[in-house]
């Protein structure tokens, strides 16, 4: 019985872990994506007819 702790402990620290570097990664890439539509979104601006047009 004494190899039960020790087969947990494991088990629960590799699905923590990976979940734990899944959970990271969804938030890096969010992230990201949310920077990179900002950057679309400023440039479509920029390339808008009459943007930037001064009088």
């Amino acid at each position: 019985m004494d190899w039960v702790p020790v087969v947990f402990i494991t088990f629960k620290v590799i699905v923590f872990g990976t979940c734990m570097f899944y959970a990271i990664k969804w938030h890096h890439d969010q992230g990201k994506k949310a920077k990179e539509e900002a950057r679309l979104r400023q440039e479509a601006a920029e390339r808008a007819p009459g943007a930037g047009t001064h009088v």
